[in-house]
């Protein structure tokens, strides 16, 4: 049996552990040795429910980040995102080694990574095998993130130029752009051609839908007991606030735009925040609202009959999935990009938050309680979510990425 580490970008959110985690779930299943590398606590919590193992940082130290959150919010693609993420050559510096110490500490026959070039680097670096796990619009051979413009402009930030300065001391050959890394050995879309298209020309393997649940998972007894004389609206908002103070990337502003448009409105509202606290300035829930930090998500979007969140590319997956219609307020251009692409496939609406001057994003509440009311009252909604979920069930998910992956080490000899 083969021994694999599994990573990703270290964020507090669920969208690549709940990717992540299946895969490695599945090749633990097959008799494989696995670990999982995410120190944030959300992704801890879905690791650990998971029955695996999880890495702590290695004893070397972390650098700080100082991340470009302006860039991070409204970036044209990936390559673009992580000019917001890689801003000096002093960052890539101090924060290379640390994965290079978890890689060799582990000593895995092969890197399965999701969205941290960082790692992939590393794997590079140490000739270790690497597969990548990616939506379609992280892959390089994508239109990116803002695929409905003519073209992209020039001039935009990038990463790579520090990232080179770094690599180039470990005898990698310079990088035209950092994203081209995340094409791994072996690369990996989760969605359907549909739903993720790349360029045709890419050597990509299509999964379908991967979310996690567990298998002997069950919503709570509170769902069960709602009535189902009112349609139910599952509100997901992943993490409401990423510091004290507001940023671009918050997702505080679904929450509100549901309690502003759906507090005594005629439907029962389940909230769930994906392991974080509700903020405290919402007080006492309005009397149709229920809040639970983490519910299971394939059966609650199965429960209900709409989901509102915020635009991550997991939830697209568990909502098209579970074949229920969708209105999405998604706060960063990559959930844009998700949310557009969901919208084109008349799966559901997208209402577009503007930034205030205070830093917090809103939305126009009347927007949006038509669009719920739109969406829960068009039968035509759920007839195409129902269409792209059948197409879905042509794709192995997991257990065929697990597999894949385990040909192609196989195949390495």
């Amino acid at each position: 049996m083969a021994r694999f580490l599994i990573t990703m970008l270290p964020a507090n959110d669920l969208g690549l552990p709940t990717r992540m985690v299946p895969i490695a779930r599945a090749l633990a299943d097959r008799g494989h040795e696995v670990a999982v590398f995410n120190p944030a606590p959300a992704p801890g919590k879905l690791i650990a429910e998971a029955g695996l193992p999880s890495l702590p940082v290695p004893a070397r130290p972390m650098p700080p980040p100082a991340f470009d959150l302006m860039q991070l919010s409204d970036a044209w693609d990936v390559e673009h995102f992580f000019g917001g993420v890689y801003t000096s050559e002093e960052y890539v510096r101090e924060a290379l080694p640390v994965y290079l110490d978890l890689i060799r500490d582990y000593a895995p026959d092969m890197v399965v990574d999701s969205f941290d070039p960082l790692g992939c680097l590393a794997a590079r670096i140490l000739k270790v095998p690497l597969a990548t796990v990616l939506q379609g619009n992280f892959h390089p051979a994508s239109r990116g993130f803002k695929w409905w413009e003519p073209e992209r402009p020039a001039g935009l930030a990038s990463g790579t130029m520090f990232i080179n300065k770094v690599v180039s001391e470990y005898g990698l050959a310079p990088l035209d752009r950092c994203i081209d890394v995340m094409a791994g050995d072996l690369s990996l879309i989760v969605g359907t051609p549909e739903t993720d298209p790349v360029d045709g020309h890419a050597n990509v393997t299509y999964l379908g839908p991967i979310v996690f649940q567990r298998g002997n998972a069950v919503l709570p007894a509170w769902v069960d007991d709602i009535g189902r004389e009112q349609p139910l609206v599952w509100v997901y908002s992943g993490n409401p606030r990423y510091a004290p103070v507001a940023t671009p990337i918050d997702s505080i502003v679904v929450i509100r735009a549901a309690i502003e448009a759906l507090a005594d409105a005629p439907v029962n509202v389940v909230l769930t925040t994906g392991y974080q606290e509700l903020p405290g300035e919402f007080g006492a829930l309005p009397g149709n609202f229920r809040h639970a930090a983490y519910v299971p998500g394939p059966l609650m979007a199965e429960r209900c009959d709409l989901v509102v969140f915020h635009g991550g590319h997991s939830s697209v997956m568990t909502t098209l999935k579970a074949g229920t219609p969708a209105v999405i307020v998604p706060t960063i251009s990559e959930r844009e990009s998700n949310a557009r692409r969901l919208a084109s496939l008349g799966a559901g609406e997208v209402v577009m938050p503007v930034n205030g001057v205070d830093g917090e994003k809103r939305v126009d509440g009347a927007e949006f309680a038509a669009k719920v009311k739109r969406v829960l009252n068009d039968p035509s909604y759920r007839r195409c979510a129902g269409r792209v979920a059948e197409t879905m069930r042509h794709f192995g998910g997991a257990q065929a990425a697990a597999q894949r992956i385990e040909q192609f080490l196989v195949a390495q000899g």
